[in-house]
């Protein structure tokens, strides 16, 4: 059966349209909320929360998007929130100031790419340095990196999940993706 059908189905009450509706997102939902927060325990606190609002306000939902781009945005929301309440957590935040220059953007910091080894467990080193890098991102940014270079969203679908404009998404990728190379060089360097 077609998503559309499905969705038409859960919010007119079918329980086991729901019930695949969760089933079929239920991977993805995690995963997502896993890669923000970085914790399984909270990750699967997420997802409880996003499918508990996917079923709230299922009604809401407008198709015209993707189902998984408004549980992207459902994910995105309930990660900042829990961010927030975890006011001890360090996370690196990156200026909004569009005007200010900053080390950051230099191209000083763009890596050699040539000295990356091949074998399994250096490859694994750059995988753990690559994940300390993204969890050091705020989580602000690291939402729209993650839904832009991992899930493979479009600028356009990222905008939509995130209720950010375009420009926006365009800036805070941008500075994400400045801040990993200049983590992932600081940690090539020593």
């Amino acid at each position: 059966m077609e998503e559309k059908q499905l969705i038409e189905l859960a919010k007119s009450g079918d329980k086991k349209a729901l019930a695949t509706l969760v089933k079929n997102h239920e991977q993805t939902v995690y995963n997502f909320s896993f890669k923000i927060c970085r914790d399984r325990e909270k990750a699967e606190n997420i997802m409880q929360e996003t499918f508990l609002s996917m079923i709230k306000h299922l009604n809401q939902f407008d198709g015209n998007s993707r189902l998984s781009t408004w549980l992207y945005r459902i994910v995105s929301n309930h990660c900042l929130m829990q961010a927030r309440k975890d006011k001890n957590k360090f996370f690196v935040s990156i200026n909004d100031d569009e005007n200010e220059e900053s080390d950051l953007y230099n191209d000083k910091y763009v890596a050699d790419w040539s000295r990356i080894p091949n074998n399994v467990t250096e490859n694994n080193e750059l995988k753990n340095i690559l994940d300390n890098a993204i969890s050091k991102l705020s989580p602000e940014y690291r939402i729209v990196f993650l839904l832009r270079d991992v899930e493979g969203l479009s600028t356009e679908e990222t905008a939509l999940a995130t209720d950010l404009s375009i420009p926006a998404v365009k800036s805070r990728l941008h500075r994400a993706r400045a801040f990993l190379r200049k983590e992932i060089n600081k940690a090539f360097a020593k």
